[in-house]
């Protein structure tokens, strides 16, 4: 009996479906924080980032969810991020001050995303008392690693910091601003700025000597 030759299905395989709804739900994602990003939480309805892809508005609720969902959404990849810079700074080799400066400079990077800058730009007041206590907990296990990750530097004596935590607040203060400044046409690179602004930060955790403390001569 003649084997009859099989003709490639018109149906697209369950793998094809997942991929296309996840690809569908990553451009209503980013289209979402692009805008939460220029307009604000508020000033932004899902009728309009529904309008910039061109589908409707049931359209974001089945991917995504009603707008506080997406918003979490939106602040929760930023957070991840963040936490997995966190974890790669931690196979970094060398010092407590290079596995800092790893964290950091991608701690820079990732404010400067679109996800992260959400993240800088969310006041949790804008949630619901449920949406704030997670957006508060997915920002204190960034703290968490940040401190951790400061004081392993100043056990090994790579830096020179008396307050874990005020080092802490510092260092990511100045990180979030460029979540505000940046931007992504202008003439610096993201990754540029954030070595540079490292390089001015960790200047100043530096060791110094007696010498280095001692009243120089008028």
């Amino acid at each position: 009996m003649t084997p009859i030759a099989s003709e490639p299905s018109p149906f697209r395989s369950r793998e094809e479906k997942l991929a296309e709804r996840a690809e569908k739900r990553e451009a209503v994602l980013r289209a979402a924080v692009r805008m939460f990003n220029a307009r604000g939480f508020h000033a932004t309805s899902l009728d309009d980032v529904a309008a910039s892809l061109h589908v409707s508005k049931p359209t974001i609720y089945h991917y995504l969810g009603n707008k506080e969902q997406v918003l979490l959404e939106c602040v929760s990849r930023g957070l991840e991020m963040l936490d997995a810079a966190a974890a790669r700074a931690r196979l970094q080799s060398g010092t407590g001050l290079d596995r800092l400066r790893e964290f950091l400079r991608s701690y820079a990077e990732v404010n400067m995303d679109d996800f992260g800058r959400c993240v800088i730009r969310t006041g949790d007041e804008v949630l619901s008392a449920e949406g704030a206590t997670r957006f508060r907990a997915l920002k204190s296990r960034i703290d968490a690693a940040l401190r951790s990750l400061i004081e392993e530097a100043v056990a090994d004596g790579s830096i020179a910091a008396t307050d874990i935590k005020l080092t802490a607040f510092t260092l990511a203060g100045a990180l979030n601003w460029p979540a505000r400044w940046h931007r992504p046409d202008g003439p610096m690179p993201a990754d540029d700025i954030a070595i540079a602004v490292v390089d001015i930060l960790t200047a100043g955790l530096a060791p110094r000597s007696a010498a280095d403390d001692a009243p120089q001569p008028l």
